[in-house]
Order: C-alpha cells, then structure tokens, then sequence
C-alpha cells in the first residue's frame, strides 16, 4: 500500500488518508477552528500570501490553509484514488 498525497497548491502535499475535511473558510464555525489552531500552533499556511479558498482538517487536529478550491482539492482526491485503484487491478 502506497501513500496517497494530494496536491493542495504550490507543490505542496497532504496524505490523503489523514483528511477528514475540506471545507470554504466563510462561516464563522470555520473562522472559529482556523483561529483556534492558530492559538494552539496547529495552523499550517500553504497559501503563499494568496486568498484561503479552503481549509483542510486533518485527523491530527491539524488545520490547512489553501489558495486551491475545496472541489479541485476534493476533485483531485478522488481521481486520485481511480488512478491507484486502477494500478492495483
């Protein structure tokens, strides 16, 4: 079994077995966790200085930031996972 990473922008990658969400950062719920892992140092800022488009939870309580939309992450996941599906056939 390989791990799966997914690119969320700028070459930067997460293992697709540890997210558990991919979510817009407009709600104030969302604002609420972004900046209570800022608090606790969990943040990961993979932006680059650009607009959050989505925000990435992890199953480490850790919070992603990317410039990428949540369905082209959530899009690259998925195919992602065709590809080695079709791999392992």
């Amino acid at each position: 079994m390989s791990i799966q990473l997914i690119n969320i922008g700028f070459g930067n990658m997460v293992s697709a077995a540890r997210i558990v969400a991919i979510v817009s950062p407009e709600s104030a719920p969302v604002k609420r966790i972004i900046q209570e892992a800022r608090d606790e140092g969990t943040l990961i800022d993979a932006t680059y200085g650009r607009r959050t488009r989505s925000v990435i939870v992890t199953d480490s309580d850790h919070v992603i930031l990317s410039a990428v939309q949540p369905e082209t992450v959530a899009h690259r996941m998925v195919s992602r996972s065709v590809e080695v599906t079709d791999e392992e056939a």
